[in-house]
């Protein structure tokens, strides 16, 4: 969860610059991806964004988690969930995390939908953000 103070402030700036009104952060202890359908219920968001860290023992025990859901409800399963790993200082930078979970809450705004019917459109990724991730997942294409 290391992450997460460094990725909160940029998401609400995303979501400042799209006139969206960004909820309270709050923190559940042990929780799980199915409590997303809680907060659904609870709180009628349109997007929710559930930041998880990993779990302790894994090869990256910093990495933070970014799952997804549109107007998440009971009775939601993974088919209607979309996620964005790999958030730490050696993957996925947090401005290039913040930047793909806005622009994916904003594809599942307009599709009024999420899950395997929404899918993150990368090829929008400004290249400046793009362009270290790309060269460090693909050594070969440098010259």
């Amino acid at each position: 969860m290391a992450q997460v103070p460094g990725l909160l402030p940029l998401l609400e700036e995303h979501a400042a610059r799209r006139g969206w009104r960004f909820g309270q952060p709050f923190f559940v202890r042990y929780c799980r991806v199915g409590v997303m359908n809680d907060v659904g219920e609870l709180l009628t968001p349109a997007v929710v964004v559930l930041l998880i860290g990993e779990r302790p023992g894994l090869a990256t025990a910093e990495s933070l988690s970014a799952y997804m859901a549109y107007r998440p409800r009971a009775g939601h399963t993974d088919a209607q969930r979309n996620l964005i790993s790999n958030i730490h200082s050696r993957g996925m930078r947090l401005d290039e995390a913040a930047w793909r979970i806005a622009a994916l809450a904003e594809r599942m705004r307009q599709a009024q939908a999420s899950g395997v019917s929404v899918k993150e459109d990368l090829s929008a990724l400004p290249l400046r953000e793009v362009q270290p991730a790309l060269r460090a997942s693909h050594p070969e294409s440098q010259g």
